[in-house]
C-alpha cells in the first residue's frame, strides 16, 4: 500500500471521528470540495485503506460475551487445507499465521467456558492441529484504534 498524504489522513480521522458523516459534511469540515473528497475516498477504496463494515459489530451484541485467543500448533504441510477449515468455524473472528513456538493464533467467540470447550473442540478435530492453548479475554484494554497512527502521520505531513 502506498504512503498516504496530510488531504488523506485528515479525510481518515474525520471519518473515524464520524463514520455517518456524508460526504458534503467531511468536505466543509475539512475545507475541501466535494468532488475533492470523493475522489479521495475512491482512491482510498482502491488501496485498500479501509477495513469491513464487519469489523464494527459487537459479537456480545450476537449474543458472544466470551472472548478468546487460541494459540494453534499445526503441521505445516496442512496448513493451507487447515486454514480453509478453520473458516468453516463461525465462532472463529480472526486468524493469523505467526512466528515463534504457535503457529496460529485465533481470535474467537462464546457463549460461555462451555461453549468455548466446544469451540476448541472443533478447532481440535481439524486435520492438521497437533494441540491448542487457550487464553480467555478477562477485558479489553486497548480497543482496535489507528487515530493515534492517524495523527503521526498527519503532523508528519504538516512539518
Amino acid at each position: 500500500m502506498q504512503a498516504l498524504d496530510g488531504t488523506d489522513t485528515r479525510l481518515l480521522s474525520a471519518m473515524a471521528k464520524d463514520p455517518r458523516g456524508t460526504v458534503v459534511a467531511l468536505a466543509q469540515k475539512l475545507g475541501l470540495s466535494r468532488n475533492t473528497v470523493q475522489a479521495r475516498m475512491a482512491q482510498l477504496e482502491k488501496k485498500h485503506a479501509f477495513l469491513s463494515f464487519e469489523r464494527r459489530i459487537n459479537p456480545a451484541a450476537l449474543g458472544y460475551p466470551l472472548m478468546a485467543f487460541i494459540s494453534v500448533h499445526v503441521q505445516q504441510q496442512k496448513l493451507g487445507q487447515l486454514a480453509a477449515d478453520l473458516a468453516e468455524i463461525p465462532e472463529i473472528l480472526e486468524g493469523y499465521g505467526l512466528t515463534g513456538s504457535a503457529d496460529l493464533l485465533l481470535r474467537v467467540v462464546a457463549l460461555d467456558a462451555e461453549d468455548l470447550f466446544r469451540v476448541n473442540g472443533k478447532i481440535l478435530a481439524c486435520d492438521g492441529v497437533e494441540r491448542t492453548d487457550t487464553a480467555m479475554s478477562m477485558g479489553e484494554l486497548i480497543p482496535f484504534r489507528v487515530q493515534p497512527l492517524l495523527n503521526r502521520s498527519t503532523k508528519k505531513a504538516m512539518a
